[in-house]
């Protein structure tokens, strides 16, 4: 097996210059390039555009976002500051709905802020809040990383959708964090990335990070998943989630299609993902479903694939019931069915 390279430092945020730097997502794998936001304008964009996507991530932008809001605000008095660092935060939280780490990241830096009563105070506090954030993101991931690659046979084929690697986090990843550690603990681990209609992010990012790092990777249209399991070829899933409610798993359109062909082949199906997608106050029908372009499907490259008098439906996600899931990886652990997730989160191992 190759030799892993430094790992993928997808976000990052420069103190000097109280501005966020970060991969553009929207330009891999023909183009490696870092951009920079001086403005939460500009992040917001970046976030509305996929250049910077992914739960994990998402909630670090979030962080960043407010921080930098605070640290970039006009002093003035610290009820206008306060105002206009909500306001920020507001916009943020706004730019995609579903994923829950996002508004997560923002309301917890939001919330060291309001807690101090002076502009110099909030501001140390809003960027100390976000720094420890993306610490503990990586961290998280490297733990459950470890966690999961306890679950892979020694010798296997993994079955992802979508991007829940290093790009998709701060870095090492979720899922992908599964599979680097299995690989780093000396498994021999095979990665059949479905591509993930529409916007490839299984064809452009997983496959591009995985062979980045050595790791043998594959991909397959969405439409092969289910014969490559009737011919055993696949071992096991391993998914990311953007949020994890009461009842299900949301994550990348086309997740459920694979839990429901897993479930029926009899293959394990994981979904690794930090506590902070789980969002116990909601179920799935109670989950906003952010609804992207048309165009996103319609065409390509200026090309048009579908006529223009043909509506077209493109939901980002999808909702997988629990009962198709096999195990939930953590950072803390493993769950494992039957799941009564309130309650396993409400145990001291978790509330810690």
């Amino acid at each position: 097996m190759k030799r892993m390279m430094e790992p993928i430092k997808t976000l990052w945020y420069a103190t000097a210059s109280h501005s966020v730097y970060y991969i553009d997502e929207t330009v891999l794998p023909s183009e490696y390039r870092i951009r920079e936001c001086t403005t939460i304008g500009d992040l917001g964009e970046a976030i509305r555009t996929l250049a910077i996507r992914g739960a994990p991530a998402l909630g670090v932008a979030g962080a960043f976002g407010v921080a930098m809001s605070a640290m970039r605000s006009d002093p003035g008095n610290f009820g206008e500051f306060l105002n206009q660092v909500q306001s920020d935060a507001r916009y943020i939280s706004m730019t995609r709905p579903t994923a829950v780490n996002l508004s997560w990241g923002v309301n917890r830096v939001l919330n060291a802020i309001q807690a101090r009563n002076t502009v110099k105070d909030a501001q140390a506090a809003g960027l100390r809040e976000a720094l420890e954030i993306a610490r503990e993101d990586a961290e998280s991931c490297q733990r459950l990383g470890r966690h999961g690659a306890a679950l892979l046979p020694r010798n296997c084929t993994v079955l992802t959708h979508c991007n829940a690697g290093a790009l998709a986090c701060s870095e090492w990843g979720t899922a992908l964090g599964v599979i680097r550690s299995a690989i780093a603990e000396g498994n021999q681990v095979r990665v059949l990335a479905s591509e993930t209609r529409p916007l490839l992010q299984g064809a452009r990012l997983t496959a591009w990070e995985l062979a980045r790092d050595g790791v043998d990777v594959t991909v397959i249209t969405d439409s092969m998943a289910a014969m490559f399991m009737r011919t055993n070829k696949v071992d096991c899933v391993v998914v990311g989630a953007d949020r994890i409610t009461k009842d299900a798993v949301l994550n990348k359109i086309g997740t459920y299609m694979h839990a429901v062909c897993a479930h029926y082949h009899g293959i394990p199906f994981y979904v690794a993902a930090p506590l902070s997608t789980f969002d116990m106050e909601r179920t799935e029908r109670e989950v906003e479903i952010e609804e992207r372009s048309r165009e996103e499907i319609s065409s390509c490259n200026g090309k048009m694939l579908v006529p223009e008098n043909v509506p077209v439906n493109n939901p980002a996600f999808d909702a997988t019931p629990l009962t198709l899931v096999s195990a939930i990886i953590t950072e803390k652990g493993v769950i494992r069915p039957p799941f009564d997730l309130v309650r396993t989160l409400n145990t001291p191992e978790y509330r810690q």
